[in-house]
């Protein structure tokens, strides 16, 4: 089938595109062209956003806050000095994606929009993702599937920027026909597990313009980890995005356990930011902040992958 290329000149001009039948978003392609391939979409049309100065650019912004676009490719976010000095935690994020090869084409929205790895989705067997009902996973092979969240769907989002962005409290500028709205991270993903068309909150005539980061977020002090099946180039089984800002409050922030990034709850944050804990306080806080986990046959080890995690950044943060 062929298919018509045009490279978008502003994001008023790629949501001006979109109203072709079958008009894709493309950024680096890596999880488009493979989801086409495998016969999960059909694009007759495809919008390249790369081309954009103002979708690629990264510059800081008279507030201090942090402008990205989402064209902007994932390696040079990583190597961009304004990142790396003011924002860590997402530099370290992004340098744990993929291959180098996936890192110097992918770019930040795309990473943000991708689809779930579920083997169920990709293999086009029935589910709620595939026009069907419930999820397979519910009984079926479900070791890389989500532990929090009440879904039907139980795939886990890949996304390492994502968990990133949500700690340190960024927002998603999102672009359609009726001009820009702001979206929280979090708000990105809220019928992740429902929705079954789509895993972010935009229409199919919207695009993720930009991700901005408050200046209130940057310095501090700033960790992620990332724990993966093959120790590397792999996605996260679970991965922790770990915050103490400079006014004391603290963000936690899970991957690889809920359809979108799972924020640990706020009471448990209190805690971690009043003062120095001891290692009981620390398992007393990671077991509150997975009381609501509700593993799956085959990946329990997950809560203990996630609880591990969270009980050396609390005492990390902690004495932060």
């Amino acid at each position: 089938m062929a298919l018509r290329y045009t490279a978008a000149s502003s994001a008023e001009h790629a949501v001006s595109l979109l109203v072709a039948p079958r008009a894709r978003v493309l950024g680096g392609g890596t999880d488009l062209l493979g989801a086409m391939e495998a016969g999960l979409d059909a694009a007759s049309a495809l919008v390249d956003l790369t081309k954009s100065p103002d979708l690629v650019a990264i510059r800081e912004m008279p507030s201090g806050d942090l402008h990205i676009g989402a064209a902007a490719r994932l390696d040079d976010i990583a190597a961009h000095p304004a990142v790396g000095a003011r924002f860590p935690l997402l530099a370290e994020a992004l340098r744990s994606v993929g291959t180098p090869a996936l890192r110097a084409m992918g770019t930040l929205g795309g990473n943000l929009g991708q689809r779930p790895r579920c083997w169920y989705l990709r293999s086009r067997i029935p589910c709620l993702k595939n026009g069907a009902a419930g999820c397979p996973a519910d009984l079926g092979e479900n070791q890389y599937h989500a532990v929090l969240g009440s879904g039907p769907c139980r795939a886990a989002h890949p996304s390492d920027a994502a968990v990133a962005l949500l700690a340190l409290d960024a927002t998603v500028r999102i672009r359609g026909p009726a001009g820009a709205r702001t979206l929280a991270v979090d708000a990105l993903y809220e019928r992740a597990a429902s929705d079954p068309e789509r895993e972010v909150a935009l229409g199919a005539d919207e695009i993720i313009e930009a991700v901005e980061l408050p200046a209130a977020a940057s310095g501090g002090t700033q960790r992620f980890v990332k724990l993966m099946q093959r120790g590397a180039w792999d996605f996260a089984t679970v991965s922790l995005a770990a915050v103490r800002r400079s006014d004391a409050t603290v963000r936690l922030v899970l991957g690889g356990v809920a359809a979108g990034p799972w924020r640990v709850t706020p009471s448990v944050e209190e805690d971690a930011a009043s003062g120095a804990l001891d290692e009981e306080s620390a398992d007393s806080l990671a077991e509150r902040a997975l009381h609501d986990a509700r593993p799956l046959s085959g990946n329990a080890y997950k809560v203990k992958q996630a609880a591990a995690l969270l009980r050396r950044a609390l005492l990390d943060l902690s004495r932060a």
